[in-house]
């Protein structure tokens, strides 16, 4: 692409506008002598300059990808730090609890929802297989690594269920009556995320081994 004209777009722009250097120059907030230099080539102009003049005109700047498409900016809407701060944008957001291997909660402060990783070799990778994404998560109220465990505990205990129905209508199992309900504390929920074989506490009598 060729590089962009200061000079020649601020002129496009006044002779769009019908307007002098003087007056284009009130327009952005500029002196006479800036909007001269610029158009002289003598100095740069500030975007948001840049974008009220063309405002003038009735026109918008926008960033263009090679093949001519325009390129809107990142969501305001994703998710950030603790602190309220956005994730840089270079890096992409992941769920703390996605790959815990990677991430090593802080005990002094609460657990974060999304972070990073800055493995570029790693990254590097995931883009190209599946591209790079569009931006980082959307924020959604409720999406926390509390409530994310409590739903895989949910759909856990769900097929665990199921799998018990099957295995008891296909005669599996012999001595289980229809009204078995599985009496697993609430302590069994917190340590069984549903990802591998049933987890029991301790002090559990119920052992369903249905997984």
């Amino acid at each position: 692409m060729p590089p962009f004209d200061i000079p020649g777009m601020l002129r496009r722009i006044r002779r769009l506008a019908d307007l002098s250097q003087r007056e284009l120059a009130q327009v952005c907030g500029l002196s006479q002598s800036a909007v001269a230099q610029a158009e002289s080539g003598r100095r740069d102009l500030a975007v948001g300059a840049l974008c009220a003049a063309a405002e003038t005109a009735g026109l918008t700047l926008v960033l263009l990808d090679p093949h001519g498409e325009v390129v809107q900016g990142m969501a305001s809407d994703s998710v950030r730090d603790l602190s309220g701060r956005r994730f840089p944008a270079h890096l992409d957001t992941r769920r703390s609890d996605d790959g815990q291997w990677l991430h090593e909660p802080r005990r002094d402060r609460p657990e974060t929802a999304f972070t990073v990783s800055r493995d570029r070799e790693a990254r590097d990778a995931r883009r190209h297989a599946a591209g790079t994404p569009q931006d980082h998560h959307p924020f959604v109220p409720g999406d926390s690594p509390a409530e994310r465990a409590a739903a895989r505990r949910r759909d856990a205990a769900r097929a665990r269920a199921d799998e018990l129905q099957r295995r008891f209508l296909a005669g599996e199992l012999r001595h289980l009556e229809d009204s078995f309900t599985c009496t697993c504390p609430p302590a069994c929920d917190e340590l069984d995320e549903g990802n591998g074989p049933p987890v029991h506490a301790e002090e559990c009598l119920c052992r369903c081994d249905v997984g």
